[in-house]
């Protein structure tokens, strides 16, 4: 495991030496079954999502009346949006419970009830079968998956952060997002072969089940990897300067006490997720909805556009390291703000080259900030608030922003019959991330706050 060594800065000097200053000495071994571990619960959550995402048109055809396809497809993203309302709630109860108790407890219990929250979605009648229960349930079982995922990302991405060594904190963080993007493309390939083998009627029969009863195995295997691993050093250090009591701090101190630190986390955790739930979980559906695009094709464009992105992830993340995180978020929301437009003009031309294109030019602007918000975000919080007031800032903001966005730029469409909607939208979330870049300190190569310096182990 990681372990602390007093190390001198001066070594060969006898007289008037400055007291020795603790270093971190991570483990390799350990810090990668760590990133492990966080990822999967990652890629699990968004698993979920993809499958939600990728299917939402069955989905209204089988929890909700039979009428005008556009209420249907409402409907099921107001359901999807309706568990990012109960985020700030699980943030606001895991996030401090991380700070008191430890993250990995935390982690390990969020990773039940995501798992246990998507099972249950895979075994509710329809509306067909039991009429108003069937979207009431939907709803619950959602509103489940909302108050776990409150605790997730912040955890998961402070985990990673407290067991990483200052100078590969980005390459190691970055690796969080590739589990995003492998569990989204697991989950929307499975879709899409679905798609491809069954019926239309099969698939509002039956088919649409699967993917969601899958996440049962997932998370019993995810729940194994996170009760394997141990505490992080800096929250052990923590511990200890507290004289081995549990470091109590208030909801309060997390709040008022980090209100700058908060106001720069939601405005980074804005540009990141409209930008993400636009590209991810919304243009499936606006590509076959609005476009009437071929559903097989618009699905698989986007996932080879996740494809792309996971093999970029990992080098974007090692650039935040060498040039640091700063640069690399500034010029994503540059790039959103002036390609937007001509991204989603290429997209709206409908062959398949200019929709690969313009989905593409999108994926590798994301990447931008998948790479470098992992290990951006917890560097704004002090080690004995970092869980808590990251899960209130990330949760609030994608609750607000990040997770209407399937809904609000659905019925912005609808209002003003505008198809452009989508570019504006992501043109002002850049605007807003452009300003917290501005105000933000750089975190590359740099102990993250309240904790000692960490160094790679041989």
């Amino acid at each position: 495991m990681a372990t602390a060594a007093a190390v001198s800065p001066h070594p060969k000097t006898s007289q008037a030496a400055p007291a020795p200053a603790e270093v971190t000495v991570t483990d390799p071994a350990l810090v990668k079954r760590a990133v492990k571990a966080a990822a999967l619960g990652n890629a699990m959550e968004w698993f979920d999502f993809g499958v939600y995402s990728y299917i939402a048109v069955t989905l209204g055809k089988v929890f909700f009346p039979s009428g005008n396809p556009t209420a249907q497809l409402l409907s099921t993203f107001g359901a999807f949006a309706a568990a990012f309302l109960v985020r700030p709630l699980g943030g606001m109860v895991f996030g401090p419970l991380g700070d008191r108790v430890g993250r990995q407890k935390v982690l390990a219990l969020t990773m039940i009830m995501m798992a246990a929250g998507t099972f249950a979605i895979g075994l509710i009648p329809s509306y067909a079968t039991i009429g108003v229960g069937a979207p009431l349930l939907l709803l619950a079982a959602r509103l489940v998956q909302g108050f776990s995922t409150g605790g997730e990302y912040a955890g998961a991405s402070t985990f990673i952060a407290e067991y990483a060594p200052d100078k590969r904190r980005g390459f190691f963080g970055s690796w969080l997002e590739f589990g995003t993007l492998a569990g989204y493309i697991g989950g929307a390939g499975l879709v899409t072969l679905m798609t491809a083998l069954l019926s239309s009627a099969d698939l509002v029969a039956w088919g649409w089940r699967v993917p969601f009863l899958i996440a049962g195995p997932m998370g019993i295997i995810g729940l194994y990897l996170r009760m394997r691993l141990e505490e992080t050093p800096a929250f052990a250090a923590e511990v200890e300067k507290a004289e081995a009591a549990r470091p109590r701090t208030g909801l309060r101190e997390m709040v008022t006490g980090q209100w700058k630190a908060l106001l720069l986390c939601m405005g980074l955790v804005l540009v990141f997720n409209v930008t993400d739930y636009m590209l991810l979980s919304y243009m499936p559906s606006y590509l076959t909805s609005e476009l009437k695009y071929d559903e097989t094709h618009g699905l698989l464009v986007v996932l080879g556009v996740m494809a792309l992105m996971m093999i970029v992830q990992p080098f974007a993340g090692a650039l935040t390291d060498r040039i640091g995180r700063r640069p690399v978020i500034a010029a994503g929301c540059a790039g959103f703000l002036f390609l937007s437009v001509p991204a989603l003009l290429l997209i709206r031309q409908g062959s398949l080259l200019a929709v690969a294109l313009g989905m593409g030019a999108l994926g590798l602007l994301l990447v931008c900030f998948t790479a470098a918000m992992p290990a951006a975000l917890p560097a704004l919080f002090p080690t004995r608030v970092r869980y808590g007031s990251l899960s209130i800032g990330f949760n609030v903001s994608v609750s607000l922003f990040g997770g209407t966005t399937p809904l609000v730029v659905t019925a912005l469409i609808g209002a003003t019959g505008n198809m452009m909607m989508p570019a504006y939208y992501m043109m002002a979330a850049a605007v807003i991330g452009g300003f917290a870049v501005w105000r933000m300190s750089e975190s590359a190569g740099r102990p993250l706050p309240g904790s000692a310096p960490a160094v790679e182990g041989r």
